[in-house]
């Protein structure tokens, strides 16, 4: 199960299958395996040797997949940096990576001239167009003498890739995932989804992220991939009409972007037949919204993290479906069940595990855990322990072995001795027809030891106050959970996601964890 053997399997039985759609050009499998050996060449006449690890600071694009492809082909760990980040956070994870050297694409060359991460400019390289102008020795031009290098022989358990966390509860870690973490998870997940010969998968988020991961699954199937170098409703619309994929991943956030794009109802968005969400549930307005704009596609939910690369559960279309059409929506709160080779427990404090239906973190085993933190030795062994990786996620199993999560441990607040679960709360918040988008905290207070705080945008046209949403609030949840203190933004701090950063809110309001 190493990566290196997936894209050889896909260069043999699919060659001459479309691997990319692109405005540049399309290119086949064959097409794909050749250029990606010869990019390991490329990258080894600049020095890099197996085990070794460099970055990666680019849009989406087919380049940016090679890069990752010539790693694993070359036994090298790629390293993508999160380019939304200040010129201090890249510089602190390309650090703490300790990687050789940093690609960049023409959006970035100018950005390693400045310090802090002017320290790279030295031996840096740009994959672009051949015809872009840039500095830095470009590779794209460098191929065609470029020698093809032989595949690497890595070990299923060897470091293919190292992504750093999103940080919305804490600052960032590099999670170090092996080929058999990647490898596993895309059978994982295409077996979860029906993935098939034929499918096309749009790369709508950004491929720093694990999310994008879940695009590998088909490539095991000989599918197509179109990239999507900067989301929008309207870039995403333009891609699909042009390429026609079949398949995707965004969380809520992107989805409603794509819903409410002044292009939609003149777009022809009949190939997609798979809208995958993830990142956080959805509202079950906006679930009715994508059924019936889309009314060709299988509508699903996925729920995993960076370290389990990235998939545990999925809830399916059935599911979905059913639950609009019982009139019941509690299954629609549901992250799903696990997809194959995962299993799930919750776990009281004290390690034991719950009956259906009680509370407790949720722990996860199977062969996309994985191998641990980089350089962090003390977090890796409280993460991973007897074999089960502990997330850090409170939830819960029903008795159909579906799994609802509660919270964060990090976000459960203990006010007055009673035990809040803040997804609850925000769940309440968001029947207010007047609310776009709402999170909770909990703030430090003198009386429970820590009260609610809820933070909440509103919708335009809409006026809310303090009042209004304690009154909305008693018809749903009990008293000693409503949030009596509140703030009325303009806009959330948002991961590349689009998951709500509660430690900026956190930090916004004074909260110290």
């Amino acid at each position: 199960m190493i990566l290196p053997d997936v894209l050889r399997a896909a260069a043999q039985h699919y060659g001459g299958c479309t691997a990319v759609r692109d405005d540049e050009g399309d290119l086949t499998w064959a097409e794909t395996a050749d250029r990606v050996a010869r990019t390991a060449g490329v990258l080894a006449q600049h020095g890099l040797q197996p085990d070794e690890r460099f970055g990666v600071i680019m849009l989406n694009g087919f380049r940016t997949a090679e890069l990752f492809w010539a790693g694993y082909w070359m036994g090298c760990v790629p390293v993508p940096v999160n380019w939304r980040l200040a010129p201090g956070e890249m510089a602190d994870i390309l650090d703490d990576a300790g990687v050789k050297f940093v690609i960049v694409d023409a959006a970035f060359a100018a950005m390693l001239g400045e310090p802090p991460l002017d320290k790279w400019a030295a031996g840096a390289l740009r994959h672009g167009p051949p015809d872009g102008d840039g500095p830095y020795p470009n590779i794209e031009t460098a191929l065609a003498d470029a020698a093809p290098v032989a595949p690497h022989a890595s070990g299923e358990n060897d470091d293919a890739l190292i992504l750093y966390t999103g940080g919305t509860t804490g600052r960032s870690k590099g999670v170090r995932l092996s080929h058999r973490n990647i490898v596993a998870n895309a059978g994982q997940n295409g077996y979860a989804l029906g993935i098939r010969y034929g499918d096309v998968w749009v790369h709508a988020a950004p491929m720093f992220h694990s999310a994008d991961l879940i695009g590998n699954s088909p490539t095991l199937m000989g599918g197509g991939h179109v990239y999507l170098p900067q989301f929008s409703g309207a870039n995403f619309l333009a891609a699909v009409e042009r390429h026609r994929p079949t398949a995707t991943v965004l969380p809520p956030t992107m989805l409603r972007m794509v819903m409410d794009d002044a292009a939609f109802e003149q777009s022809d968005t009949s190939s997609l037949r798979l809208i995958y969400y993830g990142s956080s549930p959805m509202a079950e307005g906006w679930i009715r919204d994508a059924m019936a704009k889309f009314p060709g596609a299988q509508i699903c939910q996925g729920y995993g993290l960076t370290e389990t690369a990235p998939i545990l559960t999925v809830l399916d279309d059935a599911s979905h479906r059913a639950a609009i059409e019982s009139g019941d929506p509690t299954r629609l709160r549901s992250a799903g069940r696990p997809v194959p080779e995962v299993w799930l427990r919750i776990a009281d404090q004290d390690g034991n595990e719950t009956a259906p239906g009680e509370g407790g973190e949720v722990l996860a085993r199977g062969p996309n855990v994985m191998n641990g933190y980089h350089n962090l030795p003390d977090e890796t062994a409280a993460a991973l322990q007897d074999g089960w990786f502990h997330t850090g996620d409170v939830g819960y199993l029903d008795d159909e072995g579906y799994l609802y999560l509660l919270d964060r441990k990090k976000d459960m607040v203990i006010t007055g001795g009673e035990n809040v679960y803040t997804t609850e709360v925000e769940a309440a918040l968001y029947k207010h027809p007047g609310v776009l988008e709402a999170a909770v905290v909990g703030v430090p207070d003198d009386k429970t030891g820590e009260a609610l705080f809820a933070v909440v945008v509103v919708k335009d046209g809409e006026q809310l106050d303090e009042q209004a949403m304690i009154a909305h609030c008693r018809e749903h949840i009990g008293g000693y959970k409503i949030p009596r203190r509140y703030d009325f933004i303009d806009a959330m701090p948002k991961n590349a996601m689009g998951k709500i950063l509660k430690n900026e809110l956190r930090r916004t309001y004074g909260v110290r964890r």
